[in-house]
């Protein structure tokens, strides 16, 4: 009975993070409507307020490995490794969180997050190109499902007019995201069972925060923190219950049902996404939308749940 409890809460877990991470686009959407403000500014209030929840993480980690220092995995962090994750920070969560509001100007919340929701599809083909690791058939079938997927849901938008224009450099903003975060799964894999999720998750998270802060202190004013109440609710809301809560509880997911259990339930981030923006945002839904969508989720599922013996599977959510 405890072995199902335990499992039961995993799956648990797992939804509320996915849920979660799926509601993020549409609170950036929401930002954007309530009054004009950049993707600096955005960026750098999510990762500044953020920011106290990784540092006591950290605390606490830190905390926990001096009381086990026999444990490899809580050794301290050589100076080459502190350096990888300051890159993998910079990467994996500075520069695809900021592609990724700049991409959301421009394309709904429902489409931002099925691209998005491809980086595993990428991390395939990144394996493939600089790790020399074959995609089986079922595999290269899955790449080909996504990508006609993907190609039917941006088509009905795709025109000569500036408003068209606008909405393709936003897919390509989100698909560029998608990938900085691809590289950052697949160069940071061995870093991540060196040193442990949480850990790796925390130290990235808080490093990722200096560009953020330093871009905006270069780029924008101190006038633009001047926000309505509504702006703060709903930074407020993004960054508790769509950036910290889902990281944590998506890493107590994985370690309880294992990641192919979990990417059966990440397929549901991408829908949860379409239904809210189009109840919160009356973002239109169209049919061939619906057939891309379905044919996204399913390629990236299908490579998702077929991982190669001895390698972590790529379906680790998307902060």
């Amino acid at each position: 009975m405890a072995g199902v409890s335990y499992r039961a809460w995993g799956l648990l877990f797992a939804l509320g993070g996915v849920v979660g991470f799926g509601f993020r686009p549409v609170f950036v959407k929401l930002c954007y409507a309530v009054q004009p403000v950049s993707p600096v500014t955005l960026l750098f209030l999510r990762m500044a307020l953020s920011l106290p929840f990784f540092v006591a993480v950290a605390w606490w980690l830190g905390r926990a490995d001096a009381r086990n220092a026999h444990d490899a995995q809580r050794a301290p962090l050589t100076a080459r490794e502190w350096a990888a994750v300051a890159a993998l920070a910079f990467m994996g969560y500075y520069l695809a969180s900021f592609l990724d509001f700049i991409g959301l100007q421009y394309v709904g919340a429902g489409v931002g997050r099925l691209i998005l929701f491809m980086y595993p599809t990428m991390v395939l083909l990144l394996s493939f190109f600089f790790l020399h690791k074959r995609p089986a058939a079922s595999e290269l079938a899955a790449l080909a499902i996504s990508y006609v997927g993907i190609a039917l849901v941006v088509s009905g938008q795709i025109g000569a007019t500036a408003q068209d224009r606008l909405f393709l450099f936003g897919v390509l903003m989100c698909l560029t995201s998608a990938l900085c975060y691809a590289v950052y799964l697949v160069a940071g894999s061995q870093l991540t069972r060196r040193i442990g999720s949480m850990r790796f998750t925390a130290y990235t998270m808080i490093l990722a925060t200096v560009p953020a802060v330093v871009q905006f202190v270069a780029l924008e004013k101190v006038g633009s923190l001047d926000l309505l109440p509504q702006m703060w609710w709903y930074l407020a809301i993004m960054v508790v219950f769509c950036t910290v809560v889902p990281v944590f509880l998506v890493a107590e997911a994985l370690k309880r049902i294992g990641a192919n259990h979990f990417a059966l339930i990440g397929g549901i981030g991408p829908v949860v996404t379409v239904f809210a923006g189009a109840v919160g945002l009356e973002e239109p839904v169209t049919l061939l939308q619906v057939a891309g969508s379905i044919l996204v989720i399913s390629g990236v599922l299908l490579v998702s749940l077929k991982p190669k013996a001895g390698q972590r599977p790529p379906s680790e959510q998307k902060s």
